[in-house]
Parts: structure tokens; C-alpha cells; sequence
């Protein structure tokens, strides 16, 4: 018997080193460990000891007698990774990396942002070294995406939240939730009050589509309604028509999965998770019945995982329609197909895609529906949204890519509401350089570059800012501990400025500046709440959506 790695791993990593007979792959030092959809178990290796079990923050981990109908598959995508990429193992011991000499005395580091990178990087250097962690966020609740990014029906990837609860238990990390840096506190403020600030920001705005109508009523971007179905406070008024019966989502990759789950699925079902109330409220109304998903590409480039495409399949009341006409593939994909070395996953997306294209389908049920090769050249309609123009794309090979080029062919669909996921770009931080092109912030190893090209001492990046938005939630924690590395060696090596005010100072500053700031037992007394009133209606929690009910619960 064998333990398998299934479809909610979060690729943090904290499974490898607790292996004793190292099977789990890949492994952070490992170049493909960067494009990964996820992590997998040599079942041949495996000795059914249960230390990654318990080293699982998002309880993604299973025996294989344990694994339920919709999980069963990844006994054999497990075995399939480690078919193309046996198994080699020097068992070389991991090295713990040394801490800073005692009489450096305590480092202060202000990190801002409050969601899975910042908080990664706070847990490696509360692992790592004597500090003191101050965590600022805007919002008066912390975890970021995992609280208003990860979809309501994904309660296991939301458990990576009790990591980090577990880990900031002491004082030597405090929270200042509600306090926006830059509005209340500067950016030379931090400076003087720590050796280092940490952003850890993310990368909150959504790409564009840059085509006629985008923004007429009814055409929205993904990001506002994930934000507004999961109840992020600056999103609880939005309003999103679901009158009509078809919605268009432009963009394949797993939001829009998320996103297009949510609109189909069983109001009924999404009322045992901790959706807002005002979008199950606005769901139970619905009138949509089909969701079309149009990716730019093919089947084998589309930016979903086999794991979330793979789960589609078990929605109950909903049929997943793939037409056999989009199943035909360009000869440049054909022969990645046919290559014996194809990796498993794209064989598994086109595998899944001909399951769902032979399906049964029932007249009863919502659609979500897959359409390929396709890019939108017009959201159309008079006052609102009435439909969507796209073109046909065909695949071509540009300098060893496969590149989507626009043909002669156009259709249009009708639909009420638009939802753009083509993916998120970074926004310019306060007193930072910025870099427009990638929409991050200039670093080297998450050191954040002046115009010189010079490191700005005591100024780091981890996370969407630092890299651009690529990866999964898991993706942070290699890059918060390279991140955490540098700043170290810099604190070590003596180029970091001492603080010239202490914790004490920082306390009444922002205090005076926010009266509003939540704390660590603020954040608690909303914990609380939310999860008393959950229980009550047997829900994981319900949140408060407002500003105003969220400091009142913060107050107790």
C-alpha cells in the first residue's frame, strides 16, 4: 500500500523532507519544481509511514485504500509522473541553514501584506533566526487569497490557513490588520522603525481584453467576482447580472474553473461552504444555465490543471461539454502528443478533454461547455451586455512556440454576462521602483533594485510582486525562503540600518495614525464569530463582508 498525492496539493513542499525514503517529486531543487501542477508519491518506493500525511498543510494526502470515486484516478497519475521521471534518489541529508550570531541581537522585519507569501516568509524567519515580524494589511482580516482568492468549494486548500495560525502564536509576531502602508504609515517610516520591510503584495489588478464593449454593464472581470463571492469587503456591493441563461468566461486557466463551478453548481451545495450570503442569495436566483469557458489555444495549451479539469467531472447536475471539432489538433500538437516522453499531464488534459467530448449529456442539467482556439474581438449590445464576437485562432510554430494567430472565421454567442480570467498583473507599491513591462517590482533573489540596478538595502519582494502570477499557493514558500535567504545574509553581514524606533514606538504611531488597526486578539474575536455563527448554520463560517461589521466584530 502506497499513500497518493491528490488534486487540492498546494505544492509547499513541506511533504518532501519529511519523506524518510525520498519519493515525493519534484522537489524545490529541481528546475521542472517550477512549473509543476503538482507534487506526486513513487508508489513503488513509498513505505506507508504517513509522515507526509502529517506534513500536508491542505490535507491533500491519502492512502490509496482511502481514496474516494472522485480521487481514485490519482493512483495512476501518481504512478504515470514516475514512469517519465524515474525515481533517483542520493538520500544527501537536508541542511539546516545557520542562524544569525546571537549578538547580532533581535531583527525587525515589517512585512506587508498579510496572505500566503508574506506569511511564508514570517514563518521562515520565525523559524531561522531571533526576530520580531510585524504583519501589515489593508484589510482587516489576514491570508489574503486563501480567505478571498481560493473558490468556497476548495474548504481543504483553505487548511494551509492553520499553518500559519499555528506558527504566529507568539508575540514575536503582532499584526497590524486594517492599516493601509502608504496611507497611514510610509514606506521611510517602516525604515526607521525596522531593518528591513518586506512587500508582499501580490498582484491584485486583472489583465485586460482591450476590445470594443469590455466595458459595458454586465462585463466584468473574474477577479470582482471571485473577490465578491467570497465577501471581500471592498467588493460586497458589486452587482453581476445573472439573468440570462448563458455567461461567457474568456480565459481557461483555474479561475475560471472556479468561477464557472460556482455559477452551475447547486446553490444547495455551495450553502455548506463559506460563500458570502449576498452571492448564495443572488446564486439561488440565477437564470444561467450554460457557462461557455473560451480559451485562445488548444486543448493541450490550456492554462486549467488535469486536477481541477479532472474534478469537473464529479459536479453533480452538471454536464462538462467538449466538441469533437476541438479535439482536432495542430500537427505541432499532434506530435507533442505523440512523443512517447510527452509529460503526463498534457496527455491526461487531452485524455480528459476526449472523456468529457464522449459524455453522456442530460437536457436536466447546467452546461459548462469548453471552447478552444477562440479570442474575443467585441462585447457587444446597446446598454448592456447582450453578447460576445470572437474570432477562431489557428496554432502555428513561432521560433520553437506554439503561438495562436487569428483566421478569417468569427461567431458570436449570446450571453448577459462577460467575466474576463486572462490573468492578473502587479500594481506600482508606494516609494518602490517599478518595472511596467512585467508589472513587478525589480529584485535580484527578491532584493528590490534601485534605477541603478543597485540592491536597496533593507528592501525586499516575495511573492506575485516579486515574480509575476505564476504558480499556486504552495509556489510562495520556496520563494519567501530565497527572500528570507538574502535578507538574512544581509542582516548578517552587517548592511542592514539598525531601527531607530522600537516595537513600542511603531505601536503608538500607527495607533494614532489608525485608531481603527486590528490586532492579533482583534483578528481572534472575528475568528471567533464568524466560525460561531457557521456553526450554528453548519457552515465552515460566515463572514462579515463590511468594513463596518468587521471592526465591530474585531471590538467583540
Amino acid at each position: 500500500m502506497a499513500y497518493v498525492i491528490t488534486q487540492r496539493c498546494c505544492n509547499d513542499a513541506s511533504c518532501v523532507s519529511e519523506c524518510p525514503v525520498d519519493c515525493i517529486r519534484p522537489t524545490p531543487d529541481q528546475p521542472e519544481f517550477a512549473t509543476t501542477e503538482m507534487l506526486y508519491i513513487d508508489p513503488d518506493t513509498c513505505i506507508d509511514c504517513g509522515a507526509c500525511v502529517d506534513a500536508c498543510p491542505v490535507e491533500a494526502i491519502f492512502s490509496e485504500d482511502d481514496l474516494t470515486a472522485s480521487l481514485a484516478r490519482y493512483k495512476d497519475i501518481n504512478a504515470a509522473y514516475f514512469e517519465r521521471h524515474p525515481l533517483e534518489s542520493n538520500f544527501d541529508p537536508i541542511v539546516t541553514p545557520a542562524r544569525p550570531p546571537k549578538e547580532l541581537g533581535t531583527l525587525r522585519v515589517a512585512i506587508v501584506g498579510a496572505g500566503p507569501a508574506a506569511c511564508y516568509a514570517a514563518d521562515e524567519l520565525l523559524r531561522r533566526c531571533d526576530v520580531e515580524v510585524e504583519l501589515f494589511d489593508r484589510l482587516p482580516t489576514p491570508w489574503g487569497l486563501v480567505r478571498n482568492g481560493v473558490a468556497p468549494d476548495h474548504p481543504g486548500t483553505k487548511t494551509v490557513s492553520s499553518l500559519f495560525e499555528s506558527a504566529f502564536r507568539r508575540e514575536t509576531l503582532q499584526y497590524y490588520l486594517n492599516v493601509e502602508v502608504g496611507t497611514h504609515i510610509s514606506h521611510e517610516e517602516l525604515l526607521r522603525h525596522h531593518h528591513a520591510v518586506l512587500y508582499a503584495v501580490g498582484a491584485a489588478a486583472d489583465r485586460r481584453m482591450n476590445v470594443p464593449g469590455e466595458d459595458l454593464p454586465g462585463s466584468h472581470s473574474a477577479t470582482e467576482f471571485v473577490n465578491w463571492y467570497n465577501g471581500h469587503p471592498d467588493f460586497a456591493d458589486r452587482r453581476f447580472d445573472l439573468s440570462a441563461e448563458r455567461a461567457v468566461i474568456v480565459g481557461n486557466g483555474n479561475v475560471a474553473l472556479d468561477v464557472a463551478r460556482v455559477l452551475t453548481v447547486d446553490p444547495d451545495e455551495l450553502a455548506k461552504t463559506d460563500i458570502a450570503d449576498h452571492a448564495l442569495d443572488a446564486l439561488r436566483n440565477s437564470n444561467i444555465r450554460e457557462v461557455v469557458v473560451l480559451g485562445r489555444r488548444g486543448p493541450l495549451q490550456a492554462a486549467y490543471t488535469s486536477p481541477e479539469f479532472l474534478a469537473l467531472a464529479h459536479l453533480k447536475g452538471v454536464d462538462v461539454i467538449v466538441e469533437d471539432a476541438d479535439l482536432e489538433l495542430d500537427p505541432a500538437s499532434q506530435a507533442a502528443l505523440d512523443d512517447p516522453d510527452v509529460e503526463p499531464h498534457l496527455r491526461l488534459k487531452y485524455t480528459l478533454a476526449k472523456e468529457y467530448a464522449a459524455g453522456r449529456r442530460d437536457p436536466a442539467n447546467r452546461r459548462i461547455v469548453f471552447r478552444y482556439l477562440g479570442s474575443p474581438t467585441a462585447v457587444t449590445g446597446a446598454d448592456k451586455v447582450e453578447g460576445i464576437e470572437f474570432v477562431h485562432n489557428e496554432l502555428v510554430e513561432e521560433g520553437g512556440q506554439i503561438v495562436a494567430r487569428a483566421t478569417d472565421r468569427t461567431e458570436s454567442l449570446t450571453a448577459g454576462l462577460v467575466l474576463r480570467s486572462i490573468g492578473y498583473k502587479g500594481e506600482p507599491v508606494a516609494d518602490l521602483p517599478f518595472d511596467e513591462s512585467r508589472a513587478v517590482v525589480p529584485n535580484e533573489h527578491g532584493r528590490v533594485l534601485g534605477p541603478d540596478g543597485a540592491p536597496q538595502p533593507g528592501v525586499y519582494v516575495s511573492g506575485w510582486i516579486k515574480r509575476g502570477p505564476r504558480g499556486v499557493i504552495g509556489s510562495n514558500r520556496t520563494d519567501s525562503e530565497e527572500t528570507v535567504e538574502q535578507l538574512i545574509s544581509d542582516f548578517t553581514s552587517g548592511k542592514l540600518n539598525k531601527p531607530q524606533g522600537d516595537r513600542a514606538a511603531l505601536k503608538a504611531l500607527v495607533a494614532e495614525r489608525q485608531p481603527d488597526v486590528v490586532d492579533r486578539a482583534g483578528w481572534k474575536s472575528i475568528d471567533l464569530a464568524e466560525k460561531t455563527a457557521g456553526k450554528s448554520a453548519r457552515r465552515p463560517r460566515v463572514k462579515f463582508t463590511t468594513r463596518e461589521d468587521l471592526l465591530k466584530a474585531a471590538r467583540g
